[in-house]
């Protein structure tokens, strides 16, 4: 696949991820469409079939592909072509990419998560690793990182909580039972606090990564307002409070 037909697939799947790419500088826009194509593939196979058993070997086969990348002898495949070169440019860290894999097994076998540390592993790998290896690509020095994965966690949050009217109509209830929906969002603000107190220190290169998860704070806020009406999708944002959120990024650099 080439690199716009990777940003064809970002287009269609994943709007936030692909407007935030194009406002990346050109020279990290097509990397970071591929490396968005990826996580797409990646998110998706859990959910294209009902048969547990062939979802994961679909991850397997991720896997696999990722460890002949990192082997020297990659596998063709239209996604798996770019992201070789992607790899190779950014000499992004194998560790990251596999726990993105690793962590999609969660969506496979749809069991509530064990406590609040489990949760917050799994919000760490889906998102903050993928959030990682964009800040790679964008060239984001190792002292911003913490900050970074921060944000990650509370992009990760929001969009978990988005995403709870979906899940339970597969018949997963994900959260743990102690807090629920509050305290998901108590502890997406807080990262998202820890993580603001250094936005004034990240270089204008990174602004694509807050773009993509602009929406964060106000989905949280509303989540914890209303944590009983989450369910039936209370916490989303309309597409117009998007759009003011994206505006209010892009020009004030605020998020």
């Amino acid at each position: 696949m080439s690199v716009d037909a990777c940003a064809d697939l970002v287009r269609r799947r994943d709007p936030r991820r692909f407007r935030a790419a194009l406002a990346a500088p050109m020279p990290a826009r097509g990397d970071l469409m591929v490396l968005f194509a990826f996580n797409s593939e990646i998110a998706r196979a859990p959910w294209v079939t009902a048969e547990p058993l062939i979802a994961e070997m679909r991850l397997q086969w991720w896997h696999d592909a990722v460890t002949e990348i990192y082997g020297g002898k990659p596998r063709r495949h239209e996604v798996v072509d770019p992201l070789v070169d992607c790899v190779r440019r950014h000499d992004l860290p194998r560790e990251l990419l596999d726990g993105l894999i690793a962590a999609r097994r969660a969506d496979i076998h749809r069991e509530r998560f064990a406590d609040w540390a489990d949760y917050a592993a799994y919000i760490d790998a889906s998102s903050g690793h993928h959030l990682m290896l964009a800040a790679q690509v964008l060239g984001a020095a190792k002292e911003r990182w913490p900050a970074l994965r921060g944000f990650a966690s509370a992009m990760g949050g929001a969009s978990f909580l988005e995403a709870l009217p979906e899940l339970a109509a597969v018949g997963w209830q994900p959260l743990p039972e102690a807090g629920g929906v509050a305290h998901a969002a108590e502890l997406g603000l807080a990262a998202h606090a820890l993580a603001r107190k250094d936005r004034r220190k990240m270089p204008g290169d990174l602004r694509p990564l807050f773009l993509s998860g602009c929406h964060a704070r106000p989905v949280l806020l509303r989540a914890q307002k209303s944590p009983d009406q989450a369910h039936n999708g209370a916490a989303r944002l309309s597409e117009f409070e998007n759009h003011l959120c994206r505006l209010r990024c892009q020009i004030l650099g605020r998020w």
